[in-house]
């Protein structure tokens, strides 16, 4: 009877010593991942607080010698004109970012519902017109938009950089795949009740899907931002933030550090909603959930 207990406990710690090294590795894996991720930023930072001789060491440091925030204070006066100030890209930019993603939001959220729990001719080749749709970048269609947008009369203006970016097919499809596990036994019995399709969609749908659309806020936010549009507009008062730093960006590397100091700038609204959204999701994953 001993020697069978003593023969479990040992096959017992070897399973549990397997167990723990396992854990070790995928820890040990993870964190240099995570640090290979994390380094392009950490070289941006860097970048951003050298001074500009530091700029043409070669070999490059992976560190500042002289550390200074003259790169920030050079942006401010460096990534404007004349005419337009750098608060005026930074409205722009802004302004963009928030209208798309509200718009992205409402629209995917509508349209995904009635794909998803409305019967309608053609429904499952709509659906597959967004599948497809995924494999298509934007690069793509940057000639028919341009033409429509000069037929509407959009080019030049907000709307040449705001309209275009509403319709994601990402967005769609990840609403569509989210709403699409709500029981219809739900949507029936508000049917019973008298509800109409709207008020369904926003006031029973709407409410359950918190963590599909925190995860699309995270994506149009991070889209949006990055929005340059420099192809359809021509007014230097409506450029956005990343355009402005493409050009600073292109001037060589005597504006190199100016460069990195607005791209750090620019990192920081879209790791906030991240950091945010992030949170609410995580929460609503643990908490929620729909069963008939």
């Amino acid at each position: 009877m001993a020697q069978v207990n003593a023969v479990k406990l040992k096959a017992s710690n070897k399973q549990a010593g397997r167990k723990v090294g396992g854990t070790i590795a995928i820890f040990v894996f993870l964190l240099l991942l995570g640090l290979f991720m994390a380094f392009p930023i950490y070289l941006a930072v860097v970048m951003s607080i050298k001074p500009v001789e530091e700029l043409f060491i070669f070999p490059p440091k992976l560190y500042a010698l002289q550390p200074t925030l003259d790169n920030f204070r050079d942006m401010f006066s460096s990534l404007k004109s004349n005419q337009v100030p750098f608060s005026r890209y930074v409205f722009n930019s802004v302004f963009v970012t928030l209208t798309v993603t509200v718009a992205q939001c409402i629209f995917a959220s509508m349209a995904a519902f009635v794909l998803a729990k409305c019967k309608f001719p053609g429904n499952k080749i709509i659906n597959s017109i967004i599948v497809v749709a995924l494999l298509y970048q934007s690069n793509v269609i940057y000639i028919m938009q341009y033409i429509v947008l000069a037929e509407l009369n959009m080019i030049n203006t907000y709307m040449a950089l705001i309209f275009p970016s509403i319709a994601s097919p990402m967005g769609l499809f990840l609403m569509r795949q989210s709403i699409g596990q709500v029981p219809d036994a739900m949507i029936e019995a508000a049917k019973v009740d008298g509800a109409g399709l709207f008020r369904i969609c926003w006031q029973i749908v709407m409410p359950n899907q918190k963590p599909a659309l925190m995860t699309l806020i995270i994506f149009a936010f991070q889209a949006a931002w990055n929005i340059q549009g420099g192809t359809f507009i021509f007014d230097e008062s409506l450029k956005t933030l990343p355009t402005v730093v493409q050009q600073a960006a292109s001037s060589g590397l005597a504006r190199a550090g100016v460069a990195m100091a607005a791209a750090v700038f620019m990192l920081v609204p879209p790791i906030v909603v991240f950091m945010i959204a992030q949170k609410n999701v995580i929460e609503t994953m643990a908490h929620s959930g729909i069963k008939e």
